[in-house]
């Protein structure tokens, strides 16, 4: 008979998970209008959007702004001498 390792970590001593997994899956499927995100997380999820939008915009001003198409961009100067 071998000795079992110890082990810091409640996983082994502790049953979690028991076997219903794939019903409250099925469950789940069926009540969408039961299961919700915490508040918690909906606040958190919101706050990062809002910090990744200032970031976004914050590196779209200071890029520097590149002319794509220089011939098409032409048609506001009243030089043009399409009569």
């Amino acid at each position: 008979m071998t000795r079992r390792k110890k082990t810091r970590s409640l996983a082994d001593k502790v049953q979690i998970r028991t076997g219903k997994r794939k019903d409250f899956k099925k469950w789940r499927h069926e009540n969408p209008d039961q299961v919700t995100s915490t508040t918690r997380f909906t606040q958190k999820k919101r706050q990062q959007r809002k910090l990744q939008a200032a970031r976004r915009l914050a590196r779209q001003e200071s890029g520097q702004p590149i002319a794509i198409h220089p011939e098409t961009s032409g048609h506001d100067t009243p030089d043009g001498k399409d009569d």
